[in-house]
């Protein structure tokens, strides 16, 4: 029985793809003293249309330098869906030499295809792995198991690939049973840890006399991750299966270094990627909402189990119809920023001054500064805005009040706290942007767009500078920055009038206008 550690390809979907040099010297001088018999680089790809970095492509430079500093067998990857025939001699020529297997990702419904490419890769003189995906899916597909029997004499690996996460023990006895009844290749497992079965699922599939096991330091890999290889070495050697004394020093140096890199993007299973998993949904989107700062784990949820469902929302509410709304041209948008509470007494002596200006809350985290005015809101209920507003309930008058979802049907799903269901509405559409429209800044622009306002002031769009500064708060200066733009289109003036570190709006004090 091999290993086949894929960190640097797995990891990739939360890395672009790119690693710092240091870290990928340390893996491989790690690696190399580690009873591993492959290592699984990255992919070979065509070109993408988004920035996808160095071990997405492995270019030339990159096979040359991991074939001088690894003395493991060394794998690659391509996306059947993404390669035909007439590609493989420009993306794996360069790899003669290089490279010792060619693995390829493909779906079940494109068995047929996926085969093709493997006798072609064959023929090149590469081992060639077949990685079989969405493995709880398979029963699903009719006759799939059958043409198993064509794998022999084309493939050298067959591995099953549980994409979800959602397989348990008796589902890896099962089905390789029926895959060693089919075909003699030798056999692989790529399990994923959304149910935290990753290892019991590979011990299992080690028992029943699989040939290969996928693995990943730390688990680093996408969505909920992978096994990890320093488990998986650890239990192996305990039942004295292991090939090689195994180096815990060289194990332990290799998970500290990539530990620091899982601060930061904190991959591994949670609530929402087990509920993706126990119902064999796609991790993709699941690894975008996590992401969001304003998607909570209710609303991801609600989200999954709409999709489970086959159901685009769980709730049509009623679309607000701005005719009727007062008309004004000004409108005050509250953010989430700090700079609220520094300045809130100058800012609600200015809603004072100005009893016709709505005031319309894009984050509910300010709110409570807000309760004792008389102007008209409107709060924009995004993600977990609707639970973080009940939690506000007990020390808000809402007498004045409307609550905006943005147009069916929702991603998330749909939650209505029960105290404002007589106040709470949709939008019919978000006509100003393409992009982010599900936003709590797009619910709050377009709200005033459809108003008639065309004077927007801004408080509590603070931004963020110097360590403050993650991937998800550049993600949400993007996010903001584009829709600011795409509203100076309509000639509505968008001024802060709180410090911002927004270069894209207008800059006017508060103070100025009182």
């Amino acid at each position: 029985m091999k290993i086949l550690d894929c960190t640097l390809r797995d990891g990739g979907y939360y890395t672009n793809w790119d690693f710092d040099s240091k870290l990928v010297k340390s893996y491989f001088e790690s690696i190399n003293q580690l009873p591993i018999e492959y290592i699984e680089i990255g992919y070979r790809s065509k070109t993408m249309s988004n920035y996808l970095g160095e071990f997405f492509y492995c270019p030339e430079y990159v096979l040359e330098n991991v074939k001088k500093n690894c003395i493991k067998k060394i794998a690659i990857m391509l996306n059947e869906k993404d390669v035909i025939h007439s590609d493989l001699n420009r993306l794996l020529n360069p790899c003669i030499g290089m490279i010792d297997m060619i693995r390829i990702a493909v779906d079940p419904v494109n068995f047929g295809r996926g085969l093709i490419l493997a006798e072609n890769i064959k023929n090149m003189g590469f081992e060639v792995g077949f990685n079989l995906m969405y493995m709880s899916t398979w029963v699903n597909h009719e006759g799939l198991f059958d043409q198993f029997t064509k794998l022999d004499g084309k493939v050298d690996y067959f591995s099953i690939v549980d994409s979800y996460g959602s397989v348990y023990p008796e589902d890896v006895r099962k089905i390789l049973e029926i895959v060693k009844s089919k075909t003699n290749v030798k056999v692989g497992f790529h399990g994923h840890n959304n149910l935290e079965l990753g290892l019991i699922n590979s011990l299992t599939a080690i028992d029943c006399g699989v040939d290969m096991v996928d693995s990943t330091i730390t688990g680093m890999g996408r969505g909920a991750g992978n096994l990890k290889t320093e488990l998986l070495l650890t239990a192996l050697n305990a039942r004295g299966k292991l090939n090689m004394n195994l180096n815990f020093n060289a194990l332990s140096f290799i998970v500290e270094e990539f530990f620091e890199l899982q601060k930061k993007h904190e991959w591994g299973t949670n609530l929402p990627y087990m509920v993706s998993g126990a119902n064999s949904l796609p991790q993709k989107d699941v690894m975008e909402w996590v992401g969001k700062r304003y998607y909570s784990f209710n609303s991801i949820i609600r989200a999954l189990s709409n999709i489970s469902n086959d159901i685009l929302d769980n709730k049509k509410l009623p679309i607000i119809d701005f005719s009727y709304e007062i008309k004004c041209d000004k409108a005050l948008i509250i953010g989430g920023g700090s700079s609220i509470i520094n300045h809130i007494s100058a800012i609600r002596s200015l809603i004072n001054l100005n009893p016709e200006m709505i005031v319309i809350h894009a984050s509910s985290k300010n709110a409570v500064q807000f309760n004792e005015i008389s102007n008209k809101q409107y709060f924009c209920l995004v993600g977990n805005e609707g639970h973080r507003l009940e939690k506000s309930f007990k020390f808000l008058k809402l007498a004045h009040s409307k609550f905006i979802l943005p147009p069916f049907p929702r991603i998330m799903g749909t939650y209505v706290p029960s105290m404002i269901s007589e106040n709470i509405f949709e939008l019919r559409t978000v006509d100003f942007t393409e992009k982010f429209q599900d936003s709590h800044t797009a619910l709050a622009l377009q709200t005033a767009k459809s108003i008639g306002v065309t004077n927007i002031y801004l408080a509590g769009y603070d931004g963020y500078a110097g360590d403050l500064i993650g991937e998800k708060e550049q993600d949400l200066i993007f996010e903001n920055e584009y829709l600011f733009n795409a509203l100076n289109k309509f000639d509505i003036r968008t001024v802060s009038i709180t410090p911002t570190k927004y270069k894209i709006l207008e800059l006017q004090s508060v103070y100025s206008l009182i």
